[in-house]
């Protein structure tokens, strides 16, 4: 087990181009390479955490809270599939590490 945790390491410092994202190993999308990648998500997790918050000290909720939280939640789901892309790998569907991708050892 701890064989596949060391190439997936491998797999994501092999990263001479800097994407902040790479290529999720299993499946669709990113996963965090860099600090920055990282600080990202740390960011979105947070400006979501406090959306919950501010809903959730409205006693009761009228549809249109309800839609102001929904909208923040999309608009934050946008920006950072609209960073990933910017600066991750193009996403393609793939079904563990690439052999072409795959740090020599």
């Amino acid at each position: 087990m701890s064989n596949i945790f060391q190439k997936y390491i491998a797999y994501l410092k092999d990263n001479p181009q800097g994407y902040w994202f790479k290529r999720k190993v299993f499946g669709w999308g990113w996963t965090p390479a860099t600090w920055q990648g990282w600080l990202v998500m740390v960011i979105f997790v947070t400006a979501v955490i406090l959306f919950g918050f501010d809903l959730a000290a409205i006693p009761e909720p009228t549809s249109s809270d309800l839609l102001i939280f929904f909208t923040k939640i999309i608009v934050a789901i946008a920006i950072i599939i609209f960073i990933a892309y910017w600066k991750g790998e193009k996403p393609k569907w793939q079904w563990g590490i690439p052999k072409n991708d795959s740090p020599t050892q």
